[in-house]
């Protein structure tokens, strides 16, 4: 069963040849490697290029180790590298090499080579890859299986797809598992003996349960606003264990640096500003969230608003919270300032969208509660309310655009209509 990953592929294709080292990022088991090794490497063989100028290591392959030694590596290259042909280094988990840095430094520098290296730690490939050679990394942001891409191969109905896709997320190895109990081990034993061991041995936590524990915590609160402090609580009152927020800050940013979790920050509409706390955490992989909590507290609206948060940064949105300050009266004549919650800021280039995530909308009622948010931004910008059944796309009498999660998800240019 194979899933066309025809958005990362085609961003690849856009990027050949363009004097820069492709840095394929995201969680692990998302699919970076079957996107270099398999997907790009067929379009290389179909644009007619043979297979001794296209270098393939994947640098966690047992076979592979002693190449992890930059010393034996580049006299490795410099071997295969044979004549004046264009040739294409595909480097997988290049963060295992030893002072990568200088090595694709070195290959980028001969004209006839084309690099691209895969990598899962936000921070070490970030900020060394991106930053350390001054413009001269393209970075590409790969994420787990969308809803399009997972009913591309799923053979039921959009409902049972939903179900299924709501379960158990967008791992595309998941898809090899016919059985409940099938998916269900795999996600959790690749949540304990891939994600969880990775962290814990790159940046030598000691505490391996303090780790766990917010883990557990972070996956029952998806979508609401917290900080530190506010963890820092909640472990002395639920776990009875004393934490730091020091401590708790570095856990999530390790969690974020391995793409588990992403954040989004709270933005004054009207006021124009950030306010830097509290901010709500989401899950990269929902399959991951839920194997972490062993399937229970499965709420769908909170799995749906974690869907859409997914979804609109795979499009490519910086996505925030959006907060609307509004000042009214009590019935007593004191002056009362409320801050009202827009689900999504969505910015793109000059493009803004504001969304809420609804699941149902029984009656007008509970319309007016969900769009009142979005009727006081004070801008013509586009307002969107996606619930779980809608009619067709339409506008209400308000000019939002009310439209179902299914037309959502399955059309690329849904928030354009």
């Amino acid at each position: 069963m194979v899933v066309k990953r025809d958005v990362y592929l085609n961003k690849l294709i856009s990027k050949k040849h363009n004097g820069l080292i492709k840095v394929v990022t995201g969680v692990r088991r998302c699919g970076k490697s079957f996107l270099l090794f398999n997907l790009f490497k067929e379009y290389l063989h179909s644009e007619g290029v043979d297979s001794n100028h296209i270098i393939e290591i994947a640098f966690d392959a047992f076979e592979n180790k002693r190449f992890q030694d930059p010393y034996v590596l580049m006299p490795y290259l410099k071997e295969q590298i044979a004549d004046d042909g264009m040739h294409y280094v595909l480097l997988d988990e290049v963060q295992l090499l030893g002072e990568f840095e200088a090595v694709l430094n070195s290959l980028i520098r001969k004209k006839n080579v084309d690099v691209y290296v895969t990598g899962s730690n936000a921070r070490f490939l970030s900020k060394d890859v991106i930053t350390e050679f001054r413009g001269r990394g393209d970075e590409i942001h790969m994420f787990p299986l969308n809803f399009s891409e997972f009913m591309s191969v799923y053979s039921g109905t959009k409902q049972d797809g939903w179900n299924e896709y709501m379960l158990y997320g967008g791992l595309p190895l998941v898809l090899r598992f016919e059985k409940p109990e099938e998916k269900i081990a795999f996600l959790k034993s690749l949540f304990e003996e891939t994600y969880i061991s990775d962290i814990v041995g790159r940046h030598k936590i000691r505490n391996r349960a303090e780790l766990e524990d917010l883990l557990n915590i972070l996956s029952s609160a998806i979508g609401s606003l917290t900080n530190p402090t506010k963890l820092s609580a909640t472990f002395k009152s639920v776990k009875q264990k004393t934490i730091s927020k020091t401590t708790i800050t570095k856990y999530i940013d390790y969690l974020q640096d391995a793409f588990l979790i992403d954040s989004a920050m709270r933005y004054d509409i009207k006021g124009k500003k950030y306010i830097n706390t509290p901010v709500k955490y989401y899950f990269t992989d929902i399959g991951l969230r839920n194997a972490r909590l062993n399937f229970r507290q499965l709420e769908e609206t909170h799995t749906m608003e974690n869907i859409i948060f997914n979804e609109l940064r795979i499009r490519g949105f910086n996505v925030d919270v959006g907060v609307v300050v509004v000042n009214s009266t009590d019935k007593d004549g004191a002056s009362i300032r409320k801050q009202l919650e827009i689900d999504f800021v969505c910015n793109k280039g000059s493009k803004r969208f504001y969304i809420q995530s609804a699941y149902a909308i029984p009656n007008q009622g509970k319309m007016e509660q969900e769009q009142r948010s979005l009727m006081l931004t004070g801008d013509g910008f586009k307002k969107i309310i996606i619930t779980k059944d809608a009619p067709a796309p339409h506008y209400n009498d308000s000019g939002v655009l009310v439209m179902s999660i299914f037309d959502f998800l399955l059309n690329p240019a849904s928030l354009e209509q």
